[in-house]
């Protein structure tokens, strides 16, 4: 008989281990999703200024785009780069995704920047929530810092998760 009950508890915390690496995995699987997400948003953005080379300097955002904004629909803009920008703003609520009335094909708070690194060089950041606090990103990259901190875990921008592109435009002759 006590062989018995000692198998079972030795079952029992078998299969609350296992419950737990599920979901881990759950939010590992989450997490890269909203990475891949990103990375395929900051190539987006990336790509257009590439194609836009002319006009890359008014690509760059003074505020990050995306979470907290009203963007402007895409056709009611004459410029191509106001058009790319709206666009992007719009697939970072998520516009790409839709459920009912509801954008949800986003990630958490995503937000987008681009900035002027100086000799037709610019850095594309995309920014967002992640699940569990981690190292905060390197400094240098402000696209949505301090927007991320809520709750007791998640401070100093330990939860905020960013993807970067350096574009580098050569001069074509």
């Amino acid at each position: 008989m006590i062989e018995v009950l000692v198998t079972l508890i030795i079952v029992s915390i078998g299969l609350l281990g296992l419950a737990q690496l599920q979901s881990k995995m759950q939010l590992s699987d989450m997490e890269a999703y909203q990475r891949a997400q990103a990375l395929m948003l900051v190539k987006d953005m990336a790509s257009s200024i590439a194609a836009n080379r002319k006009a890359a300097a008014s690509y760059v955002t003074t505020a990050p785009l995306g979470a907290g904004m009203t963007c402007p629909v895409p056709s009611a803009i004459p410029t191509r780069q106001e058009r790319d920008r709206a666009q992007w703003c719009r697939f970072l609520q998520g516009v790409a995704e839709r459920q009912n009335t509801t954008d949800r094909g986003a990630m958490i708070g995503a937000r987008g920047c681009v900035t002027a690194l100086g000799g037709d060089a610019y850095l594309v950041t995309v920014a967002w929530q992640g699940l569990l606090p981690i190292a905060a990103p390197p400094a240098g990259v402000a696209c949505g810092a301090g927007q991320y901190n809520d709750g007791a875990a998640c401070t100093s921008d330990r939860c905020r998760r960013v993807e970067t592109m350096v574009v580098r435009l050569g001069t074509l002759i």
